[in-house]
């Protein structure tokens, strides 16, 4: 599946002057939610080293950390915190 704005990431905070926590559960797997613009219609609102916190695989959910590495129009990409 594609990311959709009718489930959309949540602002759980801001940290520090630049970056944001964020919340994010969805039914696709973390393979799937760590692509390349897979939130690349949220690129106004994300920054490079924004933390997102992923809730995801629906009824089996796993919750992973995801860090934004870039955030423009053409590209929002993530990068899976071990």
């Amino acid at each position: 599946m594609a990311y959709s704005s009718d489930n959309p990431l949540k602002k759980i905070s801001q940290m520090g002057d630049s970056n944001n926590l964020w919340y994010y559960t969805d039914g696709d797997a973390i393979g799937t939610i760590d692509d390349n613009e897979y939130f690349l219609a949220e690129y106004p609102n994300v920054s490079a080293g924004d933390v997102i916190i992923v809730n995801s695989g629906g009824s089996n959910a796993v919750v992973d950390m995801l860090i934004v590495t870039t955030a423009t129009s053409a590209q929002v990409r993530t990068a899976l915190l071990s």
